[in-house]
């Protein structure tokens, strides 16, 4: 049997085997629960903007609300089953972040909370959070040098 042949008739039985995947359906999914999500952060904003805080503060509060609540339905599974769900639409926004700081530590809580929890932690935000903190501490500086001697940026 040639080695085409071959592909072909594995590749037919792979296309049997494999479920088709609805993704009309999963992009759907994913749209409006990404849209639930911002909806949510949209409402908190609304709400602290209305109890007088400014732009940059409602952000954070909103930033501070959406990751405290990903982190914590992460800690009672509930945010793996909306992700299997939605798919991106829960995971594009600021809670797959929190998301991917929390589930892994829960994975390795057999191992101790030091060992288990806090080492696992950061495998998967901690390369992007060296990166964003050593990024901003460089343009810090290169900001105080610039300043110091007289060139504003802004």
């Amino acid at each position: 049997m040639e080695p085409i042949e071959t592909q072909k008739k594995y590749q037919e039985y792979v296309d049997k085997k494999s479920p088709n995947s609805p993704i009309l359906k999963n992009c759907f999914n994913a749209f409006w629960v990404g849209g639930l999500i911002c909806t949510l952060g949209q409402i908190i904003l609304s709400i602290c903007k209305a109890r007088g805080l400014d732009d940059a503060s409602a952000g954070t509060v909103v930033s501070i609300i959406l990751i405290a609540l990903s982190a914590f339905l992460t800690g009672l599974n509930i945010f793996n089953k909306i992700g299997k769900f939605a798919g991106a639409g829960s995971l594009v926004p600021i809670t797959g972040f929190a998301n991917s700081i929390v589930a892994p530590s829960i994975e390795y809580k057999s191992e101790g909370y030091i060992m288990g929890v806090g080492g696992k932690m950061f495998t998967v935000a901690g390369p992007v959070l060296v990166f964003g903190i050593s990024a901003s501490i460089i343009v810090g500086i290169i900001y105080l040098i610039l300043n110091t001697t007289g060139i504003t940026l802004v």
